[in-house]
């Protein structure tokens, strides 16, 4: 099977060597349907086997004891029986995807996307527009699961528009997106989600402990800055040349779309008022006490119940949606609404084979959730680390390590820090560790795997935009493109949380290093 990316009449590094290395051996695994179908009857085994075994675990916070549930009982057989369809329909990624779809799909298929993308950034150095993107989809986590979605096509579109190959923008954008994915400029629903359950946690040793959810606020600026550029390093250093010498035209990009019309430029003037209007009406929605898109209870825009948090994928599916269709119009690319339909079903047939995986995707989810082997599983793992009786700086890197590894198999960050909290966060503010820095470790590694596990519920969606452009393209193409993000942002992540601890630096409002203020050089020892 031919290497996705693989580049022509270049020069082979030995990092391509080994990441071509990656492809070819992940590329020989089964395909992705039937990769799914095996890992669900794997953890249907293995439920049997561990219950038969009497594995079990003590749940830190509520003490209650988690035992494996047998999927091969009868009752685990009427289960898997009597939820093969809800395990389908309730799969999170699978609505994210075709909701955000209807607004892209309209800004794909009138060609305001491509068109737009290209006159903004057409000029612009080749580094410059890589960083724009990697920047704006590491703050991407801001809108939630949304930018798994919306930033890796929307890269894919903007290189294409620049002559490069969409693969490569996809690939930075969402390495970026998932493993960048706790950094930010601004406090958003995740730190919201995080920060209550770090509390409860802490509680237990001090009963008058308060945070914030800015209690990281300092080192994740720092670091979406950063890791930003790390990731445009990686990009052009390391990646690009993988991409060198690929024929674009086989993507049927013509670039004499880019010689517009009359109408086409009145179109896409028009557009781009409608998305002035849009920001100004948004802006409006979020004035003044109980507004609209504020949280009535807490007259909070940030907050996770907002009208703003909560409908950020409808509200940005709207910001596509209606300059895509007013560009339509305008420019002569529709006629009438049956047109504008009939794009939005073409996006959706490109989506087909990802709609199929999710079928089988959803009952592996499922299934490792209600066996309750991930649960085990962290518990476990951190119980490992707790038995080492590591101190310092390796005490830290351990936390991230479990993180990193927790994080292959269970998806959702606040499911492992319910799970992980009552270890990790009483156990380090006995060794005087603040809980905002335990909070800051595993938030790094919960981040740092996130685009290398087949697990992890949005590996399906690259899989299938890449899948658009490529139809060859396996999990091994993914990975392997996703080794040089996760290990680059991995190693810059960890130097920077070692210098910040050993200068003594704040992680945010509220969230020291220790809960005594005195900085002591020996606790590195």
């Amino acid at each position: 099977m031919a290497t996705v990316g693989a580049p022509k009449q270049v020069k082979v590094s030995l990092l391509n060597k080994i990441l071509s290395g990656v492809e070819k051996a992940g590329n020989k695994l089964p395909d992705p349907y039937t990769l799914f179908i095996m890992l669900a009857v794997i953890v249907a085994i293995l439920s049997a086997i561990c219950t038969f075994a009497g594995v079990e675990a003590i749940h830190p916070g509520t003490k209650a004891v988690i035992k494996p549930w047998n999927l091969l009982s009868k009752d685990g057989l009427r289960w898997m029986v009597q939820s093969a369809i809800i395990n389908f329909t309730t799969f999170a990624p699978l609505g994210v995807v075709m909701v955000a779809l209807v607004g892209t799909g309209v800004a794909e298929k009138s060609g305001f996307l491509t068109i737009a993308m290209s006159k903004i950034l057409g000029s612009a150095p080749k580094n410059v527009v890589t960083f724009a993107i990697i920047f704006i989809s590491i703050n991407g986590n801001m809108a939630g699961d949304s930018a798994f979605v919306i930033m890796p096509p929307l890269a894919a579109v903007i290189f294409l528009g620049l002559g490069r190959s969409p693969l490569l923008g996809m690939f930075a954008s969402f390495g970026a997106v998932a493993a960048g994915f706790c950094a930010n400029l601004f406090i958003n629903g995740l730190d919201f989600l995080i920060v209550p359950l770090t509390q409860s946690a802490a509680v237990f040793i001090d009963k008058d402990y308060i945070t914030t959810p800015a209690n990281n606020y300092y080192f994740l600026i720092a670091s979406c800055v950063i890791l930003s550029f790390v990731g445009t390093f990686v990009t052009e250093k390391f990646m690009a040349p993988r991409f060198e010498g690929v024929d674009i035209s086989k993507y049927n990009y013509d670039k004499s779309i880019l010689d517009l019309t009359p109408q086409q430029q009145k179109g896409l003037r028009y557009a781009g008022y409608s998305i002035v209007v849009l920001a100004i009406l948004t802006i409006v929605l979020c004035i003044g006490d109980n507004a609209f898109f504020k949280d009535p209870d807490t007259n909070s825009l940030l907050s996770l119940k907002s009208t703003l948090m909560a409908g950020l994928l409808p509200i940005v599916t709207v910001f596509f949606f209606v300059p895509g269709a007013i560009y339509g119009f305008v420019s002569g690319q529709y006629h009438n609404d049956k047109e504008l339909f009939a794009g939005i079903v073409e996006a959706f047939k490109d989506m087909a084979p990802y709609v199929l995986l999710c079928i089988f995707c959803g009952q592996f989810t499922y299934y490792f959730g209600k066996s309750n082997l991930g649960a085990i599983l962290a518990i476990k793992s951190a119980a490992f680390l707790e038995s080492l009786h590591f101190t310092g700086i390796p005490l830290l890197l351990g936390l991230v390590v479990i993180s990193c590894v927790v994080n292959l198999f269970i998806g959702s960050s606040s499911a492992k820090w319910t799970i992980l909290a009552p270890v990790f966060v009483p156990m380090m503010m006995i060794l005087h560790y603040d809980p905002a820095l335990t909070q800051l470790a595993y938030r790094m590694g919960d981040s740092i795997t996130n685009p290398l596990s087949p697990l992890f519920p949005y590996f399906p969606i690259i899989l299938g935009f890449a899948r658009r452009y490529e139809k060859e393209t396996g999990m091994g193409n993914i990975i392997a493109n996703m080794i040089p993000y996760s290990v680059s942002f991995g190693i810059v992540w960890i130097i920077m949380l070692i210098i910040w601890v050993m200068a003594g630096i704040p992680l945010g409002p509220g969230g020291k290093l220790y809960l005594d203020a005195a900085i002591s050089l020996f606790r590195f020892v």
